[in-house]
């Protein structure tokens, strides 16, 4: 293990059980520290069973990017020391309950540590439900670009077409595909976002003629924002065009262009 790999994990095993906490990046011989990527899946509302199923396949990518990957349920690791070092923060359908607003977990500090990791050009990696997360903080849906509303009954096979194919998170995708997932419809949706994928809301038997947005994008208060609807299923994170799909938001997110 080199002394910068090292240096990381016995930082890393000082704090709690699935902190990520990371030195500051630095350079040894010529050698650029590697990517540090954060996985949280705490939730407080609908436990997905895709969770596990999607920080392996995280875990597994991040592993063939050359990243260094960590995964927590811990809502404390939103502090300035345990942030320290972390270039991407991918929030896997982090739920909390739309019924209970002390189901938030992001509050006083954590909220700054939060905005202040965006602030510094901080990357973030929505997945699903984490657009079903912290109704009562503006903020966090602004972040996201848009809140889930409701969806379909089950898990329907849509037709979806890329819109935007100049983006590292749909440039290897099919122009359009089919794939079975739960598709969200969503509120407070920013127009002004980069939209990189729709589906067809009548290939899944709803009335509506218009495309609805399901992946998108956006620079957001200095840092960079990639979210996709898509990841309910368990199946997702075995689907080659799924993990394409992360592939290349994760990459933008952390500032990887190609």
């Amino acid at each position: 293990m080199s002394l910068h790999r090292r240096k990381f994990a016995l930082l890393a095993g000082a704090g709690a059980l699935g902190a990520c906490t990371a030195s500051a990046n630095w350079d040894l011989g010529g050698m650029p520290e590697p990517k540090r990527v954060l996985i949280f899946s705490h939730s407080t509302g609908y436990r997905h069973a895709s969770i596990e199923p999607g920080i392996a396949a995280l875990q597994a990518l991040g592993a063939r990017e050359g990243y260094v990957v960590q995964a927590t349920e811990d809502p404390d690791v939103f502090s300035p020391q345990r942030l320290a070092g972390v270039n991407a923060i991918v929030l896997l359908s982090n739920t909390s309950s739309f019924r209970d607003p002390q189901s938030e977990w992001f509050v006083g500090a954590r909220r700054e540590a939060l905005q202040n990791f965006v602030h510094g050009g901080g990357g973030v990696v929505g997945i699903h439900a984490a657009g079903d997360s912290h109704r009562n903080w503006p903020w966090y849906r602004q972040m996201i670009g848009g809140l889930f509303e409701r969806h379909p009954e089950g898990t329907p096979t849509a037709t979806l077409r890329v819109v935007d194919d100049d983006h590292p998170a749909t440039r290897r995708l099919p122009s359009t595909f089919v794939r079975t997932d739960e598709w969200y419809y969503y509120v407070d949706y920013d127009p002004t976002v980069r939209l990189l994928v729709t589906y067809d809301p009548q290939s899944i038997g709803q009335d509506d003629v218009n495309p609805n947005p399901i992946s998108w994008c956006h620079e957001f208060e200095g840092g960079r924002i990639f979210y996709t609807g898509m990841g309910h299923t368990s199946e997702s994170y075995a689907e080659p065009i799924i993990l394409e799909h992360l592939r290349g938001g994760l990459r933008w997110a952390l500032r990887q262009e190609n």
